[in-house]
C-alpha cells in the first residue's frame, strides 16, 4: 500500500503548523510542489498557473480513459490565533487551519500519492485550491479558464471538515448542502456634534441601530419560513468617546440563503430598507453587498444519488445522509459550472469550525481516505 495512515497524519501535521492568508499560501503551494514532485510518474502532469500562483493542479492521465473525474481541495487558513496547545500547532502567529483546510489537502495529498503508484483507468485531476476563506478563489479558477480542454474535469468532488460528525463518518445528501453567501458592508454617513445637542446631528449610531434592526426582519418576514434565511452582522464601529456624536458608524455582516433565488431575493429587500431609511433620515448610507461566488452548494443529483448509494452499500464506510447547512463554501461557484458533490467528513470536535481551540480527531483521516480514494476507483469502474 503506497499510502499509510502514518503518511496522512504526518501530512496533516506538517501543514497545520504553516498556515496561510487567502493568495498568500506559497510556503503551502511548495509543500504539495515537492510531495508531488517526489511521485512524478509518465502519466503524471503538474500544472502551475501565473495568474494564480499558489494554486496547483495535477492530471494522472487514464490507462482507457472515458472521462475525467476531478476533485478539489483548498489550502487556505483563517486570520484566528490557535489556542490548542498542540505540540505541531501554528507557528504563525494569528493565523491558523481553524477550518480544517490542513485535513483536506492531507487526503488529496493520500490520493495523489496513490494514483501516483496505481495509474487510474479514467483520468483523474486533482486541484490545490487557494482563496476559499476569502477572496473567492474558486471563482478565480474558473474565470481564469483553468477547467478547460484536457483539464475540464467531466464531474467534481470535494470535501469539508465537520465536528459534530464521527471521526471518518461521511455525510452527503442529492440536493443542495450549503447556502449562498453575500458579504454586507454598510456606511452610514451622518452629522457629528456635541452629544448634549442632538437635533443639531444626525445620528450615524442611532440610524445604524435602526437599520440593524430592520435588516432582522428580511428572515422573519420576507422569507419564506420554509426556505430559510440568515442576515447576520459579525462587526461594527463607530465613535471615538462618550460625549461626541461621530460622524460615521461602519458595519458589516453576512447573508445567506440556500437558493439563488433566495440570496438575489433578500439582497435586492436589503437595498431597499438601506434606501428607505436613508431617505427618512436624510442621510447618505453606502452599502456593499458582495455576492456572486460563494453561491450555493448544489450537489448534483444523479451523481450524489450515485455516490450515496455506493457509500450506503459499502460496509467499510460510515455514511449518513446529511441535512443542509447554513455554511458557505465557494465550491458552489465551480459546481454552477460542473457538475459534482461535496460531503462532510466527521473529525468529531466539541469545537466548532472557526474556533481557535478546533482540535480534530486524526482518526478521521484514514476512513476518509479510503472512502474517497474507493469511490473513485468505483466510480471510474462504471464507464460514463
Amino acid at each position: 500500500m503506497p499510502v499509510s495512515e502514518e503518511d496522512l497524519r504526518l501530512y496533516r501535521r506538517d501543514l497545520h503548523q504553516i498556515p496561510e492568508l487567502a493568495l498568500e499560501e506559497f510556503d503551502t503551494h511548495d509543500y504539495l510542489l515537492n510531495k508531488i514532485q517526489s511521485w512524478k510518474k509518465d502519466f503524471m502532469t503538474i500544472r502551475q498557473v501565473d495568474e494564480l500562483p499558489t494554486a496547483l493542479l495535477v492530471k494522472f492521465s487514464g490507462t482507457n480513459p472515458q472521462k475525467t473525474i476531478g476533485y478539489r481541495s483548498d489550502i487556505d487558513a483563517l486570520p484566528v490565533s490557535e489556542q490548542t496547545g498542540l505540540p505541531f500547532e501554528s507557528i504563525r502567529d494569528g493565523v491558523m487551519h481553524a477550518c480544517g483546510h490542513d485535513v483536506h489537502m492531507s487526503l488529496a495529498l493520500g490520493l495523489a500519492k496513490y494514483f501516483s503508484e496505481y495509474q487510474p483507468k479514467d483520468n483523474l485531476i486533482i486541484f490545490f485550491q487557494p482563496a476559499e476563506e476569502s477572496k473567492s478563489g474558486g471563482k478565480l479558477a474558473v474565470d481564469l479558464q483553468l477547467f478547460e480542454g484536457e483539464w475540464c474535469p467531466d464531474e467534481f468532488y470535494g470535501i469539508h471538515d465537520q465536528p459534530n460528525l464521527p471521526a471518518g463518518t461521511l455525510s452527503t445528501l442529492d440536493g443542495t448542502l450549503f447556502a449562498g453567501t453575500a458579504e454586507l458592508r454598510v456606511t452610514v454617513h451622518g452629522q457629528g456634534g456635541h452629544a448634549a445637542y442632538p437635533h443639531l446631528v444626525k445620528d450615524p449610531i442611532v440610524i445604524s441601530s435602526e437599520l440593524i434592526m430592520m435588516l432582522q426582519t428580511i428572515v422573519s418576514r420576507d422569507v419564506d419560513p420554509i426556505e430559510g434565511g440568515v442576515v447576520s452582522i459579525g462587526m461594527i464601529s463607530g465613535g471615538f468617546t462618550n460625549n461626541v456624536i461621530p460622524d460615521t458608524v461602519n458595519f458589516a455582516g453576512t447573508v445567506r440563503s440556500m437558493t439563488k433565488v433566495g440570496l438575489d431575493a433578500m439582497t435586492t429587500r436589503i437595498q431597499q430598507i438601506v434606501d428607505g431609511i436613508a431617505l427618512a433620515n436624510d442621510v447618505k448610507i453606502d452599502v456593499s453587498l458582495e455576492t456572486g461566488s460563494y453561491l450555493p452548494v448544489e450537489n448534483n443529483p444523479k451523481l450524489a444519488k450515485n455516490l450515496i448509494s455506493f457509500m450506503k452499500n459499502n460496509e467499510s464506510i460510515a455514511f449518513e445522509e446529511a441535512t443542509p447547512a447554513m455554511t458557505g463554501e465557494d465550491f458552489g461557484y465551480i459546481l454552477q459550472h460542473i457538475p459534482g458533490v461535496m460531503l462532510w467528513l466527521g473529525v468529531n470536535d466539541n469545537h466548532s469550525l472557526h474556533s481557535g481551540k478546533l482540535n480534530i480527531d486524526e482518526a478521521a483521516l484514514w476512513p476518509g481516505f479510503n472512502a474517497l480514494k474507493d469511490f473513485i476507483i468505483w466510480r471510474m469502474s462504471q464507464g460514463e
